[in-house]
């Protein structure tokens, strides 16, 4: 018996195949195909998941003898946000758009005339209407593609339209629909105002389930085409940051899990949903009953991506950070990392990138350095957010392309003041769903029991300069306020 984890990414589709004790047999991936223009970002559903089949028979190819392959059951997990459209003979009616897609700009600026921020947060969890949410795009549908507004017989998100394809059961997972801004996330139903505003139909909507719940097996064509048992089951997962959460062992209240990956995110399990002051994106949690605070950073490791695509093109990573390490620290430059505008609780997308501080002598390795200080300040700023909303945590789990970097878990370490852990296994959103199955199919008493037998911790960082770093925080955080009415004035000029 074995369990596959699918990650339905925005880059990259990845598929990983494990055995009953969770050892991995077989990984495949793939990436995906966009259709770019201006502020358009678009691809073909069906084409997206046509490659996912793919992946799905290599992966069982590899790990075993011969069909029918012995899955028990494929568990998902991935993006939120991306619309799929369909129509009544269940087949896309137009590309999917994509949660990087920004078209819709003026939707945003009249639903924000229609529902306040306050409104909003405590019945979504999102403070901000942004074009990366569906609601946007089906209003921009609506003004624009009349015709196919009109043809419209169920808006699915990629994960739901996924599932459909796989086992034939529309169903929307709890911890992403609040991405969709017409979900209520208290009472578990959709928010029936938003979808009057924009003239969405509930029975143009999937049933809403927890995360974690088995829907059915795959239908009889797909467990033809894939040589799969056809009793093997689709387990609808959960976000693919929750899934992270799990597979670095953040179960309960007490823990952080920060990923630095294209953003900066920030994760912590709470059993209430106890809405903050400051407006901290809050979500339904992966197990039933609880949340989740989930401040996403656009400007994290795509802020460092940028600096060495653009300024150090000839030279990798690895040599960048050798370099900086050689640095005296903490550096005499200050980045601010906002090249992508910030997210709540600190929004503001007017903010952009600054580099501050810096005089003759100053090489282009400071400039490296103080674009991973910034981030960990970003960081440090969104982790002083979930304390003043009444989090706890005693440490912070590290995930994602950045614990690639010694220097940077370091220095996140010495500016936030936390131990940073970073486990053994990279893939946590796929280790994370590959236990959600291995629970929901009793391999495992339960999460803590998994926890215990597949998390293993492979390094930690202690903090060694935070009382130097202090001050240097304190800097960071004036330069950004004083920054407030200059952004402001450069976008109005701009514009």
């Amino acid at each position: 018996m074995s369990i596959i984890a699918i990650d339905l990414g925005t880059t990259n589709i990845k598929v990983i195949a494990y055995d009953n004790k969770l050892n991995q047999l077989s990984e495949k991936s793939s990436s995906v195909q966009y259709f770019k223009d201006d502020n358009v970002v678009e691809f073909d559903p069906e084409q997206y998941f046509e490659i996912l089949c793919g992946l799905i028979k290599d992966c069982c190819e590899d790990s075993f003898a011969a069909p029918p392959f012995d899955v028990s059951q494929i568990v998902l997990t991935g993006q939120a946000e991306s619309l799929v459209i369909l129509g009544k003979d269940g087949r896309p009616v137009r590309n999917a758009i994509s949660w990087l897609d920004m078209r819709s700009q003026k939707e945003c600026e009249e639903l924000r005339g229609v529902f306040d921020s306050d409104t909003s947060y405590h019945i979504t969890g999102q403070p901000e209407i942004m074009p990366t949410w569906p609601v946007t795009k089906i209003l921009w549908i609506k003004k624009n593609e009349p015709e196919i507004f009109a043809a419209v017989d169920k808006y699915l998100l990629l994960k739901d339209y996924i599932q459909y394809r796989l086992c034939g059961i529309f169903a929307g997972d709890h911890s992403i629909y609040n991405f969709s801004h017409y979900f209520n996330i208290v009472e578990k139903e959709y928010w029936t105002d938003m979808l009057d505003y924009v003239g969405i139909k509930l029975s143009q909507l999937p049933p809403t389930v927890p995360s974690c719940t088995v829907l059915g097996p795959v239908t009889p064509q797909i467990a033809k085409d894939l040589g799969l048992d056809p009793a093997t089951k689709v387990n609808v997962g959960t976000l693919d940051h929750f899934a992270g959460m799990i597979g670095t062992g953040n179960i309960e209240e007490g823990i952080i899990t920060e990923s630095t990956g294209t953003v900066l995110a920030l994760a912590t399990m709470i059993n209430t949903p106890a809405f903050s002051k400051d407006m901290v994106q809050l979500h339904c949690g992966p197990f039933d009953g609880t949340y989740v605070f989930l401040p996403v950073c656009e400007s994290g490791g795509i802020s460092l991506e940028w600096f060495k695509n653009t300024f150090t093109p000839d030279v990798g990573f690895d040599e960048i950070n050798k370099q900086c390490a050689q640095k005296e620290q903490p550096g005499k430059l200050l980045f601010m990392p906002y090249i992508a505008g910030t997210n709540a609780p600190d929004f503001n997308a007017n903010a952009s990138g600054v580099f501050f501080g810096f005089k003759d002598g100053a090489d282009r390795y400071d400039f490296a350095l103080a674009v991973m200080e910034g981030v960990a300040h970003m960081l440090n700023t969104n982790i002083k957010y979930l304390v003043e909303a009444g989090v706890h945590a005693d440490r912070i789990v590290s995930n994602g392309g950045g614990t690639k970097s010694a220097l940077w878990c370091q220095l996140k370490s010495d500016i936030t003041g936390f131990t940073m852990a970073v486990p053994r296994n990279k893939e946590a959103a796929c280790l994370g769903a590959a236990m959600i199955g291995a629970v929901s199919e009793n391999i495992f008493a339960g999460y803590a029991e998994a926890v215990a037998q597949c998390v293993e911790i492979e390094r930690e960082y202690r903090p060694a300069l935070h009382a130097e770093y202090a001050v240097k925080s304190e800097l960071y955080d004036k330069l950004y306020g004083s920054l407030q009415d200059v952004y402001a004035l450069h976008a109005k000029d701009v514009l």
